[in-house]
């Protein structure tokens, strides 16, 4: 019934582009054509982690500011290795919860053209390839947390959820209602052009076993094309939006990029918790680790492509929106 309801609003709020001729519409190019002889899921292997392999670095210490803490270089190195080896489990458990919450229900709908905009036939059949996509992503992720923990010998240390999800949930909740339907789409365009340093890096990284780094590289990939389809995707979107829908979207979506790229501060406490360091430790090591400034820049600089792309739809030419984005500290590149 809820689902039903947000489609009703998407549709009463987004008006619908039926000229197919129209400049929005021509802008869009598949880049799924070689998909068959491409894609992670047609041509790559499962990606399994062997016997020869030590695999006790399964994660960038410069990508964990937590174990650059004195609290946590005081201890042995083992600890240091448990706290990178949840911090994959971490990353795995995001991008399966990311790829079936935020993304897969926006490509089905879209897919079904159920979207609620009028999409070129090609985008709706890359819809389909997208999807297989990211449901094959989920389940190498699932699937390499799991060889993992064999490997290892101790369980991933997770939230119940990732924290993201209960941002947008506060997000969508603080919507008014009549945008509420198309707060999905928002989501997933935000959340696939964001740029992670964890697709660039850890397939270069030779301390990390084989297996990580191939489906990492597997991952990155596939989501260089799904990055392009979004954005061609923003452009449709935004110019379906009615002038007041775009005012107060626009203000949110600062809010949204937060979302997804601000640290998981829950996730991090529970994986020092397991690493042994009590309740008071963990906040310590948490807020020296990362403070207001530097996080805040972090989220700035891995939004830069995302910014470009809604200033390039226009959406940042409405004052409220620029001085939204200028207040997340979103405009500055340093």
């Amino acid at each position: 019934m809820e689902k039903t309801t947000h489609r009703a609003h998407l549709r009463q709020t987004l008006t619908r582009l039926t000229d197919p001729e129209s400049p929005v519409a021509a802008q869009y190019r598949s880049r799924f054509a070689l998909w068959d002889a491409r894609a992670s899921v047609r041509v790559k292997p499962p990606r399994l982690l062997t016997p020869a392999e030590p695999g006790r670095l399964y994660f960038p210490p410069e990508l964990m500011p937590v174990v650059a803490h004195p609290l946590v270089r005081s201890r042995p190195y083992e600890v240091t290795e448990r706290v990178l080896t949840q911090r994959l489990h971490q990353y795995l458990y995001f991008t399966t919860e990311l790829e079936q919450v935020a993304v897969m229900p926006v490509t089905m709908d879209i897919s079904r053209s159920r979207s609620g905009l009028d999409l070129p036939a090609a985008m709706r059949e890359d819809a389909f390839k997208i999807t297989t996509d990211e449901a094959w992503h989920a389940q190498f992720s699932d699937d390499l947390s799991r060889q993992v923990q064999a490997r290892t010998g101790f369980d991933a240390c997770l939230p119940e959820r990732p924290a993201f999800i209960d941002r947008l949930d506060r997000i969508r909740a603080g919507m008014d209602h009549d945008l509420r339907g198309a707060a999905d789409l928002a989501f997933s365009v935000v959340s696939e052009t964001l740029i992670s340093s964890i697709l660039s890096d850890l397939p270069r990284d030779k301390r990390l076993p084989e297996a990580v780094r191939e489906l990492v590289q597997d991952h990155a990939e596939d989501e260089g094309k799904h990055h392009a389809y979004f954005r061609s995707l923003l452009e449709f979107f935004w110019h379906a939006l009615d002038a007041p829908a775009r005012r107060r979207m626009g203000a949110l979506v600062p809010e949204l990029i937060t979302a997804f790229l601000e640290p998981d501060y829950l996730a991090i406490a529970l994986t020092l918790g397991d690493a042994g360091f009590s309740a008071e430790e963990a906040e310590e090591i948490l807020t020296d680790s990362h403070p207001a400034d530097a996080t805040r820049a972090a989220i700035g600089r891995a939004a830069q492509a995302t910014t470009r792309y809604f200033t390039e739809v226009g959406a940042l030419d409405t004052p409220s929106t620029h001085e939204a984005f200028a207040s997340a500290g979103l405009l500055t590149t340093n």
